[in-house]
C-alpha cells in the first residue's frame, strides 16, 4: 500500500520539480487538460497551478469571466479558459485547478482548467502543421496519437477578447 502524502506535501513537491523544471537545459512544458483538449503551457509563462480557491463573481462581465479571486493578498481575475473557447466551462471539482499566469507579465490573471496533466517533454512530441488560432504558439502530436496545443500566453493577453471582459 502506498504511503499517503498530505496534500501540503503534495503542493510542495510539485513546485519544486517546476521550479527544478525552469532551470533544466531542456524546457519543459505543463500539460493541462480543457475541456476535452490537451494543451502546453511553458514552464516560463506559468506562474503555478494551484486548487480552485474562493471566487467572487462580478456583475455585467462575459460568461467566460468568473471573478475576482485573492491569492495569498493580491486579486487575480479568474478566466474560465475552457469557456473562452466555447467549450464546456470547467465544472467545480477536486481536479479542476487555477493556473496563475507567470508574474513578468504582470497580468493578475488566472485561467481555470479542468486538471493539470503535469509535465511534458518537447523532445517527446512530434510538430504537427496546419492554421492555428492566435495564440496557439504550435501543435503537438504525442506516441499515442494524442493532440496538444501549446498556449502562447502573450498572444492571449493582447487578444481583443480576452481583454474585453
Amino acid at each position: 500500500m502506498a504511503a499517503r502524502t498530505s496534500l501540503r506535501d503534495y503542493q510542495r513537491d510539485l513546485s519544486e520539480r517546476l521550479h527544478s523544471a525552469k532551470g533544466a537545459a531542456n524546457a519543459s512544458l505543463l500539460g493541462v487538460q480543457v475541456d476535452d483538449e490537451a494543451w502546453l503551457v511553458d514552464l516560463r509563462e506559468a506562474g503555478e497551478v494551484i486548487p480552485v480557491p474562493p471566487i467572487t463573481p462580478l456583475p455585467l462581465t462575459r460568461p467566460w469571466f468568473r471573478g475576482l479571486s485573492n491569492i495569498r493578498g493580491n486579486l487575480y481575475s479568474v478566466i474560465d479558459f475552457p469557456a473562452l473557447l466555447q467549450k464546456r466551462p470547467v465544472a467545480a471539482g477536486d481536479q479542476a485547478r487555477l493556473l496563475l499566469l507567470g508574474d513578468r507579465f504582470r497580468l493578475g490573471a488566472a485561467l481555470l482548467i479542468d486538471r493539470s496533466l503535469g509535465l511534458r517533454n518537447p523532445a517527446q512530441l512530434e510538430q504537427k502543421q496546419g492554421k492555428l488560432p492566435q495564440w496557439v504558439r504550435a501543435q503537438y502530436a504525442d506516441a499515442e496519437g494524442r493532440v496538444w496545443k501549446e498556449l502562447d500566453v502573450v498572444q492571449l493577453a493582447q487578444h481583443p477578447d480576452f481583454l474585453g471582459v
